[in-house]
C-alpha cells in the first residue's frame, strides 16, 4: 500500500517542469484545461491590473520594494547593497545652464560641400531615419573614431592628403557616439563612488556604482574639439538612437535599497543635479526590478527630458521614428509557482477522482483548518480512494492524471516564458509612455521586431520541456495592433528548430531557422490579421544576418555546414548567400561564397554595423577572421594551433553573384600569437567616400582605391598595447 501511495503522490505532486520559453495554443479553445489555467493564473497574479502607475516619493518606492520582497517568496530577494543617496522624485524637462561661447550646431549636412563628398557611406542601421551609435562615424569629409580612451578626428577626404586633426582624451570607457553637424556626443561608462546621508545619520556612506556619461562636444574647429556638456546617470549604458537633432539613450540600473534609503536615478551636469525624472512602475509582480532611465538630448539647445520606468531585466530594443519598444522576458515571483502547485491539485487532479472523494476534499478545502491539517486529511482520503480501485482503474486513473498534468504544464510554460513589450512614444525629445503587451516565446535580437504603420511585428522562438514529450521547440510570428494586442499570428513554424536570423522588409518577413539544414521562410504580412508562409527554401548552412539587396533579393551572412563522420552536423566557414525571392512560392539561392575553414568568423555575424553594402557601387565588405588550415602541433609553444588571417574581404556584388575583388589586411604578416582571437590589427569597420574604401582597426585606418584596392595611405591611431583589453578591443 505504501508503495502504491508513493506512486500516487508522485503523480499528484510532481512539480511542473519549468519551460525554457512559452508555447501557445488556440485562444479559441477555452474549454477544459484552458479555463482551469485561466482561473489559476488570475488568482496567482493577485489580479494585477498591469497598468502604469507613478511613484509620488522615494518613500513610496521603498514601501513598494519592501512589499514586493515580502510577497515574493524565499527565493526572490531584492538584494541590498550600500545605502543610496536619497533623491526626491518628480521633475520636468530642464535646459542645461548656458555655456559661455557655445555656438549652436550647423544644420546636419549630407556632405561637406566643396571640401568633402556627397557620395559616402553611413552606419548600417535597421530603420531608415533612425541612426545608431557606433565607435566610427563619418560625414563625407572627416572620420571620427573612438580609439581606446581617445576621440580621434581625421581629415580623411581626399585620401591622399588625409591627416589626424585632433586627439581628445576621454575619462572612463568610451562606448560609441553620434555626429550631428558641428556637434558630437560620446557615451562612456565608468565606475563611480557617491556619498549619501541615510535618514538622521551624522556622516555620509559611500555607494559604488557604474555610471553612464554623455559628453557633448562642439567640433566646429575639428582641430580643437570643445567639450560643452557633461551629463551623467548612475547605471549601465544600454542603447541609443538619433532622430533628427534629438538623441535618445537608455541607462539601466538595478534597483537596490538598504535600510530606509533607496536610490532613484537623477541626471547631473558635472556635479550639479539638473533633473530628477518621474519614476513609473507597472502593477505586475517581477522577480527583480531595474530602473530604465530613458533620456533625450537636443543637440541644438542641449535641453534634456527623461523618464524612469521600473521594470524587469530588458534584453532587446527596437526604435522607430515615433516609438521605442523595450522587451524583456516575463518573470513571475516564486510565490506564483507555490500557488500553482496548489491550484494544479485542486483544479486538475481532484476533478478526476470519484465524486464522493471530490466532495470530501472540497469540504476540507473550505474548512478553517490550517494547511498542514488539511493535507493530512486529504492524503488519507486519497489513500482510501486509491486502495478501493481495481488494477485497471488505477492504470486508467494514472493515465488520465498524467495527461491532465501534461496539459497543465504546457499552459504554465505559456505564462512563465512570455516576452513583455513596453511601448514608449517619442516626438522631438518628448517621452510619453504608450502601452504594454505580451507574446509567447523569446526574441533573438532587434531584427526580430519591426513597426509598420500602426502594427508591431515580432518573431519569437518557443522552447519548453514536458515529462512526456521532452524538449519542444518551434517558432512564431505575431502582429500586434497599436495597443499591443495580438491581431494576427502564425505559430509552430519549423518544429525542433530555432530562429537564427530575421528581416522584415515591407510586407514580408524573411526568417531563417536551423537544426540540420537552413530553411529560409518567406512570410506574407500584408494582411496583418492573417500572416501566412508564402514559400520555403531548404539549403545547407544558416544565415546569422539578412540584408536587403533590393525588393526581390536578400543577402545572407552566416556559416556553411556539412555532415560529420558521426552523422551529425559540423560548422564550417563563413558563408555568403544571395537569395532570389521574386517568386515568393519558390525562393532560390542565386549564388554562395564560402570563406575559410571551420572556426572562420566575422563580426558582421553579430553586429550589423560591421556590414557594408552599397547596391549602386556593387560593393560588399565584411571583416573576416579566416582559419587557413587545420590545427597543427607547434613544438615551440607545446600545443596545437591554427594559421589565421584577419582583415576585410571586398566583393563586387550583382545579381550574377559574388566576385572577390580582393582582401585588405592591417597586419604585416599572419596573426601574432598573443592576439590569436582578437588582434588590434583586425578590421572591424569599413566605409567609403567617393571612390576610396576606408578600413578601421584598433591600430590604424587604411585607404584603398575601390577600383583595384591599391593602397593610397594609412594613418596610425593612438594605441596602447597594455590597455587593449580594457577598451573592448579598441
Amino acid at each position: 500500500m505504501i508503495k502504491k501511495m508513493i506512486i500516487l503522490a508522485v503523480i499528484l505532486l510532481i512539480a511542473g517542469a519549468t519551460a525554457l520559453s512559452g508555447c501557445v495554443r488556440s485562444e479559441d479553445d477555452t474549454s477544459g484545461i484552458d479555463k482551469i489555467f485561466s482561473n489559476a493564473t488570475k488568482n496567482s497574479q493577485q489580479e494585477a491590473s498591469q497598468s502604469l502607475k507613478k511613484f509620488s516619493s522615494t518613500r513610496e518606492i521603498l514601501e513598494f520594494l519592501k512589499a514586493a520582497q515580502s510577497n515574493a517568496g524565499r527565493y526572490d530577494v531584492i538584494y541590498p547593497l550600500y545605502p543610496f543617496r536619497d533623491s526626491m522624485v518628480g521633475g520636468s524637462p530642464m535646459a542645461v545652464p548656458a555655456v559661455a561661447n557655445a555656438p549652436a550646431p550647423k544644420a546636419v549636412q549630407e556632405g561637406m560641400g566643396g571640401s568633402g563628398t556627397l557620395d559616402y557611406s553611413k552606419t548600417n542601421v535597421q530603420v531608415e531615419g533612425v541612426d545608431e551609435a557606433d565607435f566610427v562615424k563619418n560625414d563625407g569629409k572627416y572620420i571620427y573614431v573612438l580609439a581606446q580612451n581617445k576621440l580621434v578626428i581625421i581629415d580623411a577626404f581626399p585620401a591622399s592628403g588625409a591627416k589626424t586633426l585632433s586627439e581628445s582624451a576621454i575619462k572612463g570607457r568610451p562606448s560609441d557616439m553620434f555626429v550631428n553637424g558641428d556637434r558630437l556626443i560620446v557615451f562612456t561608462e565608468d565606475d563611480n563612488q557617491v556619498y549619501i546621508y541615510p535618514e538622521y545619520e551624522y556622516r555620509p556612506v559611500p555607494r559604488y556604482t557604474p555610471e553612464t556619461v554623455a559628453l557633448v562636444y562642439d567640433i566646429t574647429d575639428r582641430e580643437k574639439p570643445e567639450q560643452i556638456a557633461n551629463f551623467s546617470i548612475n547605471g549601465n549604458y544600454f542603447r541609443s538612437r538619433m532622430i533628427g537633432d534629438y538623441i535618445y539613450f537608455i541607462v539601466k540600473d538595478n534597483v537596490y535599497y538598504y535600510s530606509d534609503v533607496v536610490d532613484v536615478p537623477v541626471i547631473r551636469q558635472g556635479q550639479t543635479k539638473i533633473l530628477a525624472p518621474d519614476v513609473y512602475y507597472f502593477d505586475n509582480p517581477e522577480q527583480n526590478y531595474v530602473f530604465h532611465t530613458i533620456a533625450s538630448i537636443s543637440m541644438k539647445s542641449l535641453k534634456m527630458d527623461a523618464k524612469v520606468f521600473m521594470m524587469g531585466y530588458s534584453d532587446n530594443l527596437y526604435v522607430s521614428e515615433n516609438n521605442i519598444y523595450i522587451t524583456y522576458r516575463k518573470n513571475l515571483p516564486f510565490r506564483y509557482y507555490e500557488e500553482q502547485r496548489e491550484e494544479r491539485f485542486f483544479k486538475v487532479v481532484v476533478p478526476l477522482l470519484p465524486k464522493d472523494a471530490q466532495d470530501k476534499i472540497k469540504a476540507i478545502k473550505d474548512s478553517n483548518l490550517d494547511s498542514y491539517e488539511k493535507w493530512d486529511k486529504i492524503s488519507s482520503i486519497l489513500e482510501d480512494t486509491y486502495n478501493r480501485m481495481s488494477e485497471n482503474e488505477k492504470l486508467e486513473y494514472n493515465k488520465n492524471v498524467e495527461k491532465a498534468i501534461e496539459e497543465y504544464e504546457i499552459k504554465l510554460a505559456q505564462e512563465r516564458e512570455k516576452t513583455v513589450v513596453q511601448k514608449i512614444g517619442i516626438n522631438n525629445g518628448d517621452i510619453q509612455y504608450r502601452t504594454r503587451g505580451e507574446v509567447p516565446g523569446s526574441l533573438l535580437n532587434q531584427f526580430s521586431m519591426d513597426e509598420s504603420n500602426d502594427f508591431f511585428r515580432v518573431a519569437t522562438t518557443s522552447q519548453f520541456w514536458t515529462r512526456n514529450k521532452g524538449s519542444v521547440q518551434y517558432n512564431n510570428v505575431y502582429v500586434m495592433d497599436k495597443d499591443l494586442g495580438i491581431a494576427g499570428k502564425l505559430e509552430e513554424i519549423a518544429p525542433d528548430e530555432r530562429i537564427y536570423s530575421t528581416r522584415f522588409i515591407g510586407n514580408r518577413l524573411y526568417m531563417v531557422t536551423f537544426k540540420r539544414i537552413d530553411p529560409l521562410f518567406v512570410i506574407d504580412l500584408s494582411d496583418a490579421r492573417n500572416p501566412k508562409i508564402l514559400g520555403e527554401l531548404k539549403i545547407p548552412g544558416f544565415s546569422d544576418y539578412l540584408h536587403p539587396y533590393d525588393e526581390n533579393h536578400v543577402i545572407g551572412v552566416g556559416k556553411e555546414t556539412g555532415e560529420n563522420e558521426w552523422g551529425g552536423v559540423s560548422i564550417k566557414g563563413v558563408k555568403l548567400s544571395l537569395f532570389d525571392v521574386s517568386d515568393v512560392k519558390n525562393p532560390k539561392q542565386l549564388d554562395t561564397y564560402e570563406i575559410g575553414k571551420a572556426g572562420t568568423d566575422s563580426e558582421a555575424l553579430r553586429d550589423h554595423k560591421a556590414f557594408l553594402f552599397d547596391k549602386k557601387k556593387n560593393l560588399l565588405v565584411i571583416p573576416i577572421r579566416e582559419v587557413l588550415e587545420k590545427e597543427q602541433y607547434n613544438s615551440r609553444y607545446g600545443y596545437y594551433m591554427q594559421r589565421v588571417w584577419q582583415g576585410a574581404y571586398v566583393f563586387g556584388l550583382t545579381l550574377k553573384g559574388f566576385e572577390l575583388k580582393g582582401r585588405i589586411s592591417h597586419l604585416d604578416d599572419y596573426e601574432e600569437m598573443q592576439y590569436y582571437w582578437n588582434s588590434p590589427g583586425a578590421v572591424r569597420r569599413s566605409l567609403y567616400m567617393d571612390d576610396v574604401l576606408y578600413t578601421v582597426s584598433a591600430r590604424k585606418i587604411m585607404m584603398n582605391g575601390l577600383d583595384n584596392l591599391s593602397e593610397i595611405k594609412s594613418i596610425d591611431l593612438p594605441f596602447d598595447k597594455n590597455r587593449y583589453y580594457e577598451y573592448g578591443w579598441r
